[in-house]
């Protein structure tokens, strides 16, 4: 692009980049389908975060990957749409309201629903969807224009579709069973905002008396919530367990309740855990639930929907679990049925945004049956038309859509899409899309009232790759973009998320939504821990893309991202700022001295033709990593072709011909700068397009030209430079100057080594002493037939490539000896 301007000296990315994101999107860049010239379509919707979030590491190292993989594949000209949106977040969004009208004295019950859902929507507009103005800070690719919510008008109706579809095919039903319950916020909720939290607790021995003993012989139970015994309908001990042989079949009598239960036997019980027998309490405890509906125990509660105890629990009506703890534990104390407590460490469920305590709880909510829809899914997942990256997490998605308990999709509150459930005064329960058309089914002055319960978030964002393009409608948009090609996002939401948008877009669409589901690296904190705000070991990325730039941010992520848990680097990140600086400092020292000379590529020395191949020989890699999703790498691969091949030997091999203003060598150059440029702009999106913007002649914007094509005309020069850059190694370590066989290979090595301003002592003895230690360490472990049979092969074949360097170091030594 012929431009007047002339390059900084120092690159700043403040400033540069903001100007750039303002640019792509102004020009319609990032839109779908934009550059296309194929009919393929390659699609990734955004994870849709919480309408209430913030950026966070994990959103930026999620966003940088897809970026990453959406720029590629725009400049491989596929018809791309990197969709955007936002999630409801129900119980998230209520809550930052309830909180807000909790400063001001107020409930939502002051309000009542439809003012309060008036308020939330209100304070989204003011406050909420900053997320996506921080995702263009990270320069992701989003095609912001067609930002979706789901709870927008087009998304709802999708949603209700798509439920009174279930319906119809007899998989929504009502029932009680037990659910996660949150006293403070008055609602199920799902397994994922449980937080699981240690705690020090008691653990409470007490002995169950026989009811056809004496009174001092029984069975004794540990438990760690004395108020919940008398909710306590069964003892149950595993059948194999000789201690309790002869106890089964016999009764015990409940502790201050003092209700005769059965001893019952059954092979989910521990017998390791305390004293091996459990006490069954189904309305308080998932495990218990499942055992008492096996065995049709009773289900009675004595903990109420505020977690205080209930009016089952008699006099302790009212108290809270810990005064009726102390109430129960005095009962036993006086009867001689305490047999000691000690001190107990364990997870206990919390509501991840209260805090408070999860009671279990058996409630009559609406559920969605698991075990017919999931069949599709599982077998989808079985023949690979869907795979998880990595395998580890793909056989995780199996077994989590097999073992899948029926859903429970209800949710106590107002915030969300209302269930469309409406019931007639005589019990008549009656789905349907909209409330006219229930009222024509009830008929004509029938009172009907909605239920009041909305949807699990999960459920609406289950829809997220479909309903974003228009479903129920058969839309341009959904022949075009579905299915799509990947997603990508933590692990910890693959049952929640992942597992339900495959059976939902089978259900909803007979494809599965995507080919291949990225789960990618949790990142820890520097010491391990998680990271987290309330621990104080939370970075946040828009200071590390205020310090360094989002070109570097991204390039550190992408870099530590080649396992599941990996611990942020600031190195990394720094690593990354280097890069680019050093990018910049080198096209700006091919451009000031090839003037407006353009782009040709004519190769006349030995460090032209290496160089060309090093850049098509580091395309096939990248291209095979990405297509892998493997990032670390190919940001390893770009990095050493950027600082080591490109900068360190090719330019500093060409630099005294550039001065000279050789014409042939100016132009591969910008050559070869064009074609490095376009292998780092999918992770280095920024400073690419703002060097590009330099280049000699008529120019295309980076983001949207072409990827390079396959060129192995200079293949067989791969390894031109091998014996010269191995002649700097032990130059620079001994000083030492082996013989080199070319003018070409000797000009290279003056330039770029420069010996004559090294101070070295020129003595080769210590060297080739290194050298030889070196080959019989390497000698060593390729005889070693265990190493050679049971090591990677990447790590075989590394030491073989060792010895062959060090061999060849020793033999080129072996001239100078002396």
């Amino acid at each position: 692009m012929t431009t007047d301007r002339t390059m900084e000296p120092l690159y700043k990315p403040d400033g540069v980049e903001a100007r750039w994101q303002e640019t792509w999107e102004a020009e319609g860049l990032y839109a779908a389908g934009v550059g296309a010239t194929r009919d393929e379509s390659y699609v990734i919707c955004v994870p849709p975060p919480n309408v209430t979030g913030d950026l966070h590491l994990g959103h930026a190292l999620n966003g940088s990957i897809q970026d990453v993989l959406v720029r590629w594949h725009r400049m491989r000209g596929y018809r791309t749409l990197w969709q955007p949106g936002y999630d409801h977040a129900g119980i998230s969004t209520q809550n930052v309201v309830e909180k807000q009208l909790a400063s001001e004295g107020l409930t939502r019950h002051d309000l009542g629903r439809e003012a309060f859902v008036a308020r939330t929507w209100q304070w989204l507009e003011l406050t909420g969807r900053t997320i996506m103005g921080q995702y263009r800070r990270l320069g992701a690719s989003l095609d912001y224009e067609r930002e979706r919510f789901t709870l927008d008008e087009g998304y709802s109706r999708a949603v209700t579709t798509f439920f009174v579809r279930l319906w119809d095919r007899g998989w929504i039903y009502r029932a009680n069973r037990i659910v996660n319950w949150c006293p403070f916020h008055q609602t199920a909720i799902s397994d994922l905002e449980v937080v699981h939290e240690e705690m020090d607790d008691v653990l409470t021995y007490v002995r169950y008396p026989f009811a056809d003993g004496d009174g001092e012989d029984g069975i004794v139970i540990a438990t760690v919530r004395p108020a919940t015994i008398l909710g306590d309908v069964a003892v149950a001990v595993h059948p194999e367990d000789e201690r309790y042989a002869t106890a089964i079949g016999r009764n015990v009598i409940v502790p201050y309740v003092e209700r005769p239960v059965p001893v019952i036997a059954d092979e989910r019980v521990d017998p390791t855990f305390g004293t091996g027998a459990l006490k069954i309490t189904p309305g308080h405890d998932p495990t218990d639930f499942v055992i008492g509906r096996d065995h049709e125990l009773p289900e009675p509660m004595v903990i109420g929907l505020d977690g205080r105890m209930n009016e089952h629990a008699g006099s302790l009506e009212g108290l809270t679990q810990s005064e009726a703890d102390v109430a129960v534990i005095t009962w036993l104390k006086e009867r001689g049925q305490l047999v000691k407590r000690a001190n107990y460490r364990h997870a206990v469920g919390t509501c991840e945004r209260c805090h408070t305590r999860i009671e279990p709880l058996i409630s009559l909510q609406w559920w969605c049956k698991m075990e017919e829809p999931a069949r599709p899914a599982i077998e989808a997942l079985r023949e690979g038309t869907v795979r998880f990256h990595p395998e580890s997490q793909h056989r995780f998605a199996i077994t989590s859509l097999e073992e899948t308990p029926d859903w429970c999709v209800s949710r106590q509150l107002w915030w969300g899409h209302q269930l469309p459930i409406w019931t007639t005064p005589d019990g008549e329960v009656i789905c349907a899309p909209t409330e006219k058309e229930a009222q024509g089914r009830a008929g004509a002055g029938v009172s009907l009232t909605r239920d009041p319960d909305v949807l699990d978030t999960w459920f609406s964002s289950a829809l997220w790759p479909f309903a974003t393009l228009g479903w129920p409608d058969q839309t341009p948009e959904l022949a075009a973009y579905y299915p799509g090609n990947v997603n990508s996002t933590a692990r910890e939401i693959i049952r929640l998320w992942e597992n339900r948008m495959i059976w939902a877009g089978l259900e909803a669409m007979g494809e599965v939504p995507f080919t291949d589901v990225i789960i990618h690296s949790t990142v820890l904190a520097v010491d391990g821990r998680r990271m987290s705000k309330s621990l104080g070991t939370g970075i946040d990325p828009l200071e590390m893309i205020d310090a360094h730039g989002a070109d570097a941010t991204r390039y550190g992520l992408l870099k530590i991202s080649s396992s599941q848990d990996v611990r942020f680097s600031p190195g990394s990140i720094e690593e990354g700022r280097k890069l680019a600086n050093k990018l910049w400092n080198v096209s700006r020292l091919i451009l000031q001295n090839a003037g407006e000379i353009e782009a040709r590529v004519e190769p006349t020395a030995l460090e032209e033709r290496w160089i060309l191949a090093r850049i098509d020989s580091a395309r096939e890699q990248v291209e095979e990593a990405w297509a892998a999703f493997d990032f670390a790498t190919a940001a390893n691969t770009l990095y050493h072709l950027t600082f080591d091949d490109f900068c360190d030997w090719y330019a500093e091999a060409i630099k005294p011909r550039l001065y000279e203003h050789e014409q042939s060598v100016a132009a591969t150059a910008v050559a070869a700068l064009e074609r490095l440029l376009t292998l780092l702009h999918p992770m280095l999106p920024h400073v690419t397009e703002e060097i590009w913007s330099y280049l000699p002649g008529p120019q295309e914007r980076l983001i949207v030209s072409r990827w390079l094509d396959p060129d192995d005309r200079f293949r067989d020069d791969a390894g031109a430079l091998t014996r010269i850059q191995e002649a700097a190694v032990t130059f620079r370590r001994s000083g030492v100057q082996v013989a080199l066989d070319s003018d070409d290979e000797r000009r290279i090595f003056a330039a770029v080594v420069r010996p004559e301003r090294q101070k070295v002592t020129g003595d080769a003895g210590p060297e080739i002493a290194r050298l030889e230690k070196e080959i019989a360490r390497a000698e060593a472990m390729l005889a070693n037939e265990k190493f050679v049979t049971s090591a990677p092969s990447a790590v075989v074949d590394g030491e073989r490539e060792k010895l062959e360097r060090f061999r060849r170091e020793r033999e080129a030594l072996s001239g100078v000896e002396g």
